[in-house]
């Protein structure tokens, strides 16, 4: 995805996330899991001013119209629905879970996370590629959860995958970014949008990835875990752009020694 040239108001006004077929103007995704109830989850998505809420198909009902439903709050009309596999530990169940999604409501954007145990949540890779490649292939356009390797992060776009989104750090740990350096390179060698997903904690760990350059930022725990959501949600809504307005503007660069703020020359000596 290419940054926008303008700078100021008018270029962040016309600054859009494009991910596949659609187009966001906030770079927050959020997601619906960890809430203590569904009310609690539209106020957090309203303050983050989220465009985007994944909803874990395997565990959160958005079918059955006879029991209480995310989507009596959470109005697909104004927001986009991102269908994702998270419970899924083998490349046929993520599939087939998506399949099921699409089915149930036409969704073709989807998150595909497919993980290799229930203690580290770390994706597997092997896996991942398996589905990506289906998934791909059935006209699914597939936002993929993986770790932070910049080779496998390149065969995913390969596959046709619309957007990757490397780890920060253990999904639910809050841990920040582990490693910005991968999560740099694996930015500036992608021809296809750079989320990072997973281990964010507080609003500088979403400020520091969007100044390494991603995309955009999924960030749930942090926010359902907050002592206070809709604050957190909305520092998160912040931080998001701040990270952004200083990714674009571009920093200065980084010097060994000081560098006086007022030049020497000019001075009158006493």
């Amino acid at each position: 995805m290419e940054a926008v040239k303008e700078t100021g108001e008018s270029g962040m006004r016309d600054d859009h996330f494009k991910v596949g077929t659609y187009t966001f103007r906030s770079r927050l995704i959020v997601g619906s899991g960890k809430y203590k109830n569904f009310s609690t989850t539209r106020e957090a998505t309203e303050a983050a001013e989220a465009e985007m809420i994944t909803v874990a198909v395997r565990r959160v009902n958005i079918t059955d119209a006879s029991k209480e439903n995310l989507l009596d709050y959470i109005d697909p009309k104004k927001y986009t629905i991102l269908p994702n596999t998270a419970g899924c530990f083998n490349a046929e169940d993520a599939v087939r879970t998506l399949r099921l999604a699409r089915e149930a409501g036409g969704w073709d954007l989807v998150k595909l996370e497919v993980l290799g145990d229930t203690e580290t949540l770390y994706p597997n890779v092997i896996e991942t590629v398996k589905a990506a490649e289906i998934l791909v292939d059935e006209g699914f356009q597939v936002m993929v959860y993986t770790n932070d390797d910049p080779i496998v992060a390149r065969r995913l776009e390969e596959i046709g995958c619309v957007a990757v989104m490397p780890l920060g750090n253990p999904i639910g740990s809050g841990r920040g970014l582990a490693n910005p350096f991968n999560i740099r390179v694996i930015k500036e060698r992608a021809n296809v949008p750079i989320v990072v997903d997973a281990g964010i904690g507080t609003a500088s760990d979403a400020a520091k990835a969007m100044e390494l350059g991603a995309d955009a930022v999924l960030i749930n725990t942090a926010i359902a875990e907050a002592k206070d959501e809709c604050l957190m949600a909305s520092a998160m809504r912040d931080a998001v752009r701040a990270g952004r307005s200083a990714y674009l503007a571009g920093r200065m660069p980084k010097r060994a020694f000081a560098s006086a703020s007022s030049p020497t020359e000019g001075y009158i000596w006493d």
